[in-house]
């Protein structure tokens, strides 16, 4: 999803997730004892639009990666308009009120944290003095993720060409900004 999704769209993707995440809940609570707990944590936003920076951001990344090759004649316009990203981050709201509405938990603590994409970020870490590691992590992280649909949807004459030039947003996006995840985690316990 992203900010040109249409509405009908949005509204797919909240409803599937709705209903995984209720699903995902019922067989949890079905192996689990009375009083049982659980923490997940889960790729989120903090804003209440689906279509936010925070969440679609990365993603944008790719599509512009995508476009780029669609206007130098590598990949077909009809291609990319029927290539979609089965992901939805849900806000802390819809999470709580997923949880509420299964009715299997109570929750004992809903938390949003802030990740950075570069996992070497503020850490001190000196991974190499070469200028082109700002972005590797995460370049490598999204291709292990996105991979799998690229290929299938692209097919294997672009993957390469597509994540490198994906690997160069992400660096480019690092450079200029500072670039988050955002994790939403809760803990439930089990109802008697």
């Amino acid at each position: 999803m992203s900010t040109t999704s249409p509405p009908s769209v949005i509204k797919a993707y909240r409803e599937q997730f709705q209903k995984d995440f209720s699903k995902f809940l019922k067989c949890r609570a079905d192996e689990m004892v009375s009083e049982g707990r659980m923490v997940l944590t889960i790729l989120g936003r903090q804003s209440d639009d689906p279509c936010s920076k925070e969440c679609c951001y990365i993603w944008d990344l790719l599509a512009t990666s995508l476009e780029d090759m669609v206007a130098e004649g590598h990949i077909e316009e009809e291609k990319l308009d029927s290539f979609n990203i089965p992901q939805y981050t849900p806000s802390p709201k819809e999470v709580r009120n997923e949880v509420e509405k299964e009715g299997s938990f109570m929750i004992d603590r809903l938390e949003v944290s802030e990740v950075n994409w570069d996992a070497s970020t503020g850490n001190n870490l000196n991974l190499s003095e070469e200028e082109d590691v700002q972005g590797y992590n995460m370049g490598k992280c999204m291709r292990a993720v996105a991979e799998p649909l690229v290929l299938s949807h692209f097919g294997e004459l672009t993957i390469d060409e597509v994540f490198k030039r994906y690997a160069e947003n992400i660096k480019s996006s690092m450079s200029r900004e500072k670039t988050k995840h955002i994790n939403v985690t809760v803990s439930v316990t089990r109802k008697g």
